[in-house]
């Protein structure tokens, strides 16, 4: 019998806390037990096991990411989108490590699919990719492109591993503008086809 006061949604909540405050890959069954005060079968109500909780703790977060960047670029385009898009990421990967971590392992596309918060996150960048001028399969070598290099910045930074003296918010700038650059001078497809 579930435990009066229990959700699915409740624990889904406590685990965010705990991934952010130990680390998405020390999220275990027992420290969300230990947290709610009750046994480890306890939560096997609401939940299937870890591997389910991680699921729905990537989704969630998810959720909140596209949530923060969605507001960010509302009413903007171009380079001023592209900078609040990024700086929405940064901040959130930054703030939240264990639930930014979540929102990098692999889902069932299928689970993706039947969430709203995460198909916005295609509507909101590809639709900022869309002012740049770019279709298909430009759209997602770019969104690819953007992925990989806010990703890799925000794992560096987190780990401490920019050592030089340089500012790192001045370099992130630096890079963001770079991937303007990059987008309004894309190489595209259909061009190169034509070229050949």
């Amino acid at each position: 019998m579930p435990r009066a006061g229990l959700t699915a949604d409740r624990i889904v909540a406590a685990a965010a806390e705990l991934a952010d405050e130990a680390g998405f890959d020390h999220l275990s069954m027992s420290a969300l037990a230990r947290h709610f005060g009750v046994k480890d079968a306890s939560l096997y109500s609401h939940v299937r096991g870890l591997g389910d909780l991680r699921t729905r703790l990537a989704l969630h977060a998810g959720g909140e990411l596209t949530d923060r960047i969605a507001a960010a670029v509302a009413g903007r385009t171009g380079r001023d989108a592209l900078a609040a898009f990024a700086g929405a990421y940064r901040a959130y990967a930054l703030r939240h490590p264990g639930r930014y971590a979540a929102t990098q392992i692999r889902i069932d596309q299928s689970l993706i699919a039947g969430t709203p918060a995460l198909r916005r996150t295609a509507d909101v960048t590809y639709g900022m990719l869309r002012a740049y001028g770019l279709a298909e399969p430009d759209l997602t070598d770019a969104v690819r492109l953007l992925r990989s290099t806010f990703h890799g910045y925000c794992a560096l930074e987190s780990a401490g591993g920019f050592g030089a003296a340089r500012d790192v918010r001045a370099s992130w700038d630096k890079a963001v503008e770079a991937l303007h650059v990059t987008l309004t001078h894309w190489p595209r497809e259909a061009e190169e086809a034509g070229e050949r």
